[in-house]
């Protein structure tokens, strides 16, 4: 029967099957948006897998007044707080009974469960040493709680829950602007979907929208898309700042297509730096960069890419820059491989980054602009003295560190140059100012130098490095290396996990090395894990691969950190300087007369064979001195000159170029013509910069430029106008 005839029917005989028909043919009412919001949050919550056999140990193991056995409630110090483990139980706890494939589903034994060892909280009230206890993790945990049980945690628990809450709010002495604000805000929106406050929710929501800004010289995002946690300007993109950029991508897709959806501006800005900022400090975007890891290089992980999360729940609310996000996916997911080339300098944090198809590598320094390194907070990173001192990873599959830090020797970095002393000093002494302003880096976006006018904070020992990237290798220069102190000086090349043999051409004759410690008389190259080192000119070296040893704690005194003794078998190559390498005249002056200017140089070419070794790879290296280190790769017709002070260097047939200043230039040619020059002023001093050019240089409709051609000469001066302000340090790029 059609269905208008069959209801004109029933209105003849049966008026109450009437009323109850038209009422379930009335649409359902409509979620609200912040019922699609909280929604969406629940849900998100709920995505945790339950394991029933660990519910079924918490359970059995619970005492009568809802507390655990061998947490110790009493340490609340900041290397201890194991009372983290309660709230992790009570959470575990709450996702069994709201999970429909756990056998403790809505089970009411679970129930009082959760509210006894809630009620056991609640009235405690732990306070940790650590404020991020009580204003993160304490206030989250017991909101998650309230999520997801809903209306089955008793109300009166639920009023004692809320100041203990409450201390996740946007004033917060932890919420410091830049920082963990967002994270906070995220806490304190959650409570405010868990109790139905939807005002409060809105500002919260506004508030977090607002926080996407750049904060140079401040906390938080700094104008080159790093990002800087504290005022002592230490680089920490890959902690905090990541932390930042997962609290704000979280709720960018909680509340997408919602009345509070962000602005596009702000998601716009925010994709920037994820893009620009994070990934390209990260080994392919998916591996932790170590150059660029603080006192966190002290926790151990698991090796894995990172997680496609961030870049799935941005594209829920923006299309912005898709195709990238979509590339970082991928890549995580292993369903396409590594093929994007860059260089990047981060002038704000002093860190450089290089990355081609086939390898990733970073420089990490800094000067009198930045401090050298996170403090030891929470006694973590005991041993990172010198992890800024020049810090260079090389990697090819990102696993060539992994937690290798346990048995570390901590005073053989790779890329730095380092007094060997007996050991190092406490930990809280680790952090310090730099010495030095001409720390720097000069790109074009593909290719770049890097340079570090470098003076330990530490043992006041100084050598002028410089770091030259191209395609297939890159050159390490360093010179004036100079010591006062009774100890040897070494330059590290590398330390990393040993990964099958390691190859030496001893006077032209390749030997694989047995284990333990080698000292080598002129080596023309060493071959481990796909890494080749190149020395231009023989070289006396040291290598060993041996087996190390230490423990976690060593480095890490938290609570959870083990103290099993660890063997790892390590890699490590490097150069003996000797003590006092320029003898005991001199001293610590660049600019006296000493008896020795110390120098070393070497070729590092990633994701290579054996064969590689003996190759021509058209690198020229124009000077290495305590005033001027130079490079030219004729294969590629590039030229990066690094000028200490002002001076000249002649390249190619019949080139020259001169400064009448410190500074750092790179040149790009096509045969004898000049096709682009990039400059920059690492020590942001100058607002321009004056060289001169063999030949004649067209200059047309460059506002950033002047040129003068001298005919007599054959010679171009130019005047370069450089970045200013919160771009100074940054690269300025001509093309012609």
């Amino acid at each position: 029967m059609h269905k208008l005839k069959f209801i004109k029917n029933m209105m003849k005989y049966n008026t109450p099957f009437l009323f109850i028909l038209i009422v379930l043919s009335l649409p359902a009412k409509a979620q609200t948006d912040f019922e699609v919001v909280k929604q969406r949050v629940v849900s998100e919550v709920m995505k945790t897998q339950v394991d029933d056999d660990k519910v079924s140990e918490v359970i059995g193991t619970m005492k009568q007044d809802g507390s655990w056995p061998g947490i110790n409630y009493n340490d609340v110090s900041l290397t201890g707080f194991d009372n983290t483990i309660h709230l992790n139980n009570i959470v575990m706890m709450s996702l069994a009974f709201n999970n429909t494939a756990s056998k403790y589903f809505k089970n009411k034994k679970v129930k009082n469960l959760i509210n006894t060892s809630f009620r056991f909280w609640c009235e405690k009230d732990f306070i940790s040493d650590n404020w991020w206890h009580n204003q993160i993790f304490t206030p989250q945990s017991l909101t998650t709680v309230l999520l997801i049980m809903d209306d089955n945690i008793d109300p009166q628990l639920i009023e004692q829950a809320l100041p203990i809450i409450d201390r996740a709010h946007l004033d917060a002495p932890g919420a410091r602007p830049g920082g963990d604000r967002i994270k906070i805000g995220g806490i304190a929106a959650k409570k405010c979907l868990a109790v139905g406050d939807e005002v409060q929710f809105r500002h919260i929501i506004k508030a977090l929208n607002d926080e996407i800004k750049f904060s140079t010289g401040n906390r938080g995002m700094q104008h080159d898309y790093s990002f800087h946690h504290r005022v002592d300007r230490v680089n920490t993109t890959y902690s905090y700042g990541l932390g930042y950029a997962a609290a704000f991508a979280e709720w960018v897709a909680y509340v997408a297509k919602t009345k509070y959806a962000f602005e596009e501006d702000k998601l716009e800005h925010f994709i920037d730096y994820y893009l620009d900022g994070i990934c390209k400090q990260m080994v392919y975007g998916m591996y932790i960069d170590k150059g660029v890891m603080n006192r966190s290089i002290s926790r151990e992980e698991n090796f894995r890419p990172r997680s496609p999360i961030i870049p799935e729940k941005l594209m829920k609310a923006t299309d912005y820059r898709r195709e990238d996000l979509e590339e970082i996916i991928k890549l995580r997911g292993g369903t396409v491989n590594p093929s994007t080339s860059f260089c990047k300098f981060f002038w704000q944090s002093e860190h450089f980054v290089c990355q081609r198809p086939g390898f990733y590598t970073s420089v990490r320094m800094y000067s009198r602009r930045n401090r050298n390194m996170e403090q030891p907070y929470n006694s973590e990173g005991l041993l990172n003295h010198h992890r800024g001192d020049g810090t260079n990873h090389i990697s090819i599959t990102g696993e060539e560190y992994v937690n290798i830090w346990p048995t570390y020797d901590w005073q053989k970095i790779p890329g730095t140059t380092v007094l060997q002393k007996p050991e190092l000093i406490p930990g809280e002494g680790i952090q310090k100012d730099g010495l030095t302003d001409f720390v720097g880096a000069v790109t074009d976006g593909l290719y770049g130098a890097a340079a570090f006018d470098f003076i330990s904070p530490h043992d006041f020992i100084k050598a002028r490095k410089a770091w030259f990237f191209f395609d297939d290798e890159y050159v390490c220069l360093g010179a004036g290396i100079e010591s006062t102190s009774g100890f040897p000086v070494v330059t590290t090349m590398d330390q990393s996990l040993l990964k099958g043999d390691i190859t030496v051409s001893d006077e032209d004759q390749a030997i694989t090395l047995p284990k333990g410690e080698h000292e080598i008389n002129q080596v023309n190259w060493v071959h481990h894990n796909g890494i080749g080192y190149i020395f231009p000119e023989p070289n006396n070296i040291y290598v060993s691969n041996d087996i190390q040893n230490g423990s976690w704690f060593d480095i890490n005194k938290q609570w959870n950190s083990s103290k099993e003794v660890i063997k790892n078998e390590v890699f490590k190559l490097w150069i003996d300087h000797g003590v006092w390498p320029q003898g005991r005249r001199g001293g610590l002056n660049h600019t006296s007369m000493v008896a020795k200017d110390v120098k070393y140089q070497y070729i590092v070419v990633p994701n290579s064979a054996l064969k590689d070794m003996s190759e021509d790879r058209g690198i020229e290296i124009l000077a290495n001195n305590r005033f001027i280190q130079g490079v030219m790769n004729r294969n590629l017709g590039i030229v990066q000159i690094i000028f200490y002070n002002a001076g000249e260097i002649k390249f190619g047939e019949n080139m020259k170029l001169s400064i009448d200043s410190p500074g750092a230039v790179m040149i790009r040619l096509n045969g004898s013509d000049v096709k682009e020059i990039s400059a920059a002023d690492p020590s942001r001093k100058l607002s321009r910069i004056h060289i001169s050019l063999s030949g004649e240089i067209n200059i047309v409709g460059k506002d950033n430029i002047e040129s003068v051609y001298d005919s007599r000469k054959n010679v171009t001066d130019l005047a370069i106008d450089l970045p200013q302000g919160v771009y100074a340090g940054k690269s300025v790029n001509i093309e012609f």
